[in-house]
């Protein structure tokens, strides 16, 4: 049973539609005890750091995501502003983030480019997958596309939780791994087959 975690951010209804298309068993949870029933948890994030993790508290789930990420070490994946809450802060804001992967979340920044990208990036970009062996990036194309909106990159402390990376102006960090826990930069419920592919996987660990 997986889980998809509403606490007020991310595309729930988007998750749910292509789960179901898959014939995955999940629902969509709002509460601690609700977390502890399922296997596997999708933990959505749209917006800015501190309001994603602002809501995380308000909706009293801290102790359980932490028992069941750290302490059952259940599968979850973190999604965009869902991936950089796994890191220990951010330059966005000024809280503190789960520090489930050690790094920290930086905000792009062309100033020395000659040809500056434009912030945010918003659209379709390449990935390129950095762990072969890596089962949540399984059965992709060959050099798979996905869709991103962000403004900000994880930077990670340990280049072997890097499992893939994209070029935006330099290379940065587009996806993590460490245990159990995962996250994408990229919305995977957005990317079309590349995305249906890796929430099979996902399912499937």
């Amino acid at each position: 049973m997986i889980g998809i975690l509403n606490y007020g951010v991310g595309n729930i209804k988007a998750f749910s539609n292509i789960l179901k298309s898959l014939g995955s068993d999940f629902k969509v949870i709002e509460s601690g005890e609700e977390i502890l029933k399922v296997e596997k948890l999708i933990l959505p994030g749209v917006g800015s750091f501190d309001s994603v993790m602002e809501k995380l508290e308000h909706a009293n789930v801290m102790e359980e995501l932490s028992s069941f990420a750290l302490k059952e070490k259940r599968p979850i994946l973190g999604v965009c502003v869902g991936m950089q809450i796994l890191a220990d802060s951010s330059e966005e804001g000024q809280k503190k983030g789960l520090g489930w992967i050690k790094g920290k979340v930086k905000k792009f920044n062309f100033a020395s480019l000659e040809t500056k990208p434009m912030i945010p990036q918003i659209g379709w970009n390449e990935v390129l997958i950095k762990k072969q062996n890596c089962n949540l990036l399984k059965g992709l194309d060959t050099n798979p596309h996905f869709y991103f909106l962000h403004s900000y990159y994880f930077e990670c402390e340990n280049q072997a939780n890097v499992i893939a990376a994209t070029d935006y102006g330099f290379e940065f960090c587009s996806a993590v791994n460490h245990e159990n826990i995962y996250g994408t930069q990229f919305h995977p419920e957005k990317s079309h087959h590349n995305g249906i592919q890796l929430l099979k996987n996902f399912a499937s660990l």
